[in-house]
C-alpha cells in the first residue's frame, strides 16, 4: 500500500459523509467517498485503499456484500474495513460482520475521537504490515539471488548439528583423560 493510500468512506446519506470527512479531517489522510456499494467495490479494485469505512445498509450491494466480495480476492483481503450501523445492536449482523474479518463494528451516531482512534490505530497497523511484507519479499529476493550468482557453484548445505557432537562413553568406562586431571 503507498504511503498515499486512502481511507474510503461509504454512506448511501451525504450528511453522514459530510460528518465523518469533517470528523476524520484532523487525521490528514486521503479522504475519499463513495455513495453506494458498486461504487466502493469500484474504488478498492483500483487500488489504494488503507481502510474502509462502510455502512452496513444501503440500496443495492450492501455493506456486507462489499465485504464478502473483498476477502475473496487476493488484492483485498487484507484492507481494515469498519462497518457502520444506525438500527442499533443486532447480534446476527455482528456475528457475520465478524466472521467476515471486519476490525470493527460501529453504531451510529458516531463519536468522532472514538472513530479517529480507530482509524489512526486500524490505517497506521495496516501501513506497517504491508511495509514488513514487502521488507520480506525485498529479503527473500535478495537471498534467493545471493546463493544463485552467476558462475558460482551452489552452497553445499550445513551438516546436520548431531553429526558434530563426539559420542557419549558409558557412565563407568575408563576414561584415562579423567584420571590424568585427578592427580
Amino acid at each position: 500500500m503507498p504511503s498515499d493510500a486512502k481511507i474510503l468512506i461509504v454512506d448511501d446519506h451525504e450528511d453522514t459523509l459530510y460528518a465523518l470527512e469533517s470528523a476524520l479531517a484532523p487525521l490528514g489522510y486521503r479522504l475519499s467517498r463513495a455513495t453506494s456499494g458498486d461504487e466502493a467495490l469500484k474504488q478498492v479494485l483500483r487500488g489504494q485503499v488503507g481502510l474502509l469505512l462502510l455502512d452496513v445498509r444501503m440500496p443495492g450491494v450492501s455493506g456486507l456484500d462489499v465485504v464478502r466480495y473483498m476477502r475473496r480476492l487476493e488484492q483485498t483481503q487484507h484492507i481494515p474495513v469498519v462497518l457502520l450501523t444506525g438500527f442499533g445492536p443486532d447480534h446476527e449482523l455482528t456475528s457475520t460482520a465478524f466472521g467476515l474479518g471486519v476490525a470493527d463494528l460501529i453504531m451510529k451516531p458516531i463519536d468522532p475521537w472514538a472513530l479517529r482512534t480507530k482509524v489512526r490505530y486500524l490505517y497506521d497497523t495496516h501501513r506497517r504490515q504491508l511495509a514488513l511484507v514487502e521488507e520480506i519479499r525485498e529479503l527473500r529476493a535478495l537471498v534467493k539471488g545471493h546463493g544463485e550468482a552467476p558462475g558460482r557453484p551452489p552452497r553445499p548445505a550445513l551438516p546436520h548439528p548431531d553429526t558434530r557432537v563426539p559420542p557419549q562413553r558409558a557412565e563407568g568406562a575408563h576414561n584415562p583423560s579423567l584420571e590424568q586431571d585427578r592427580t
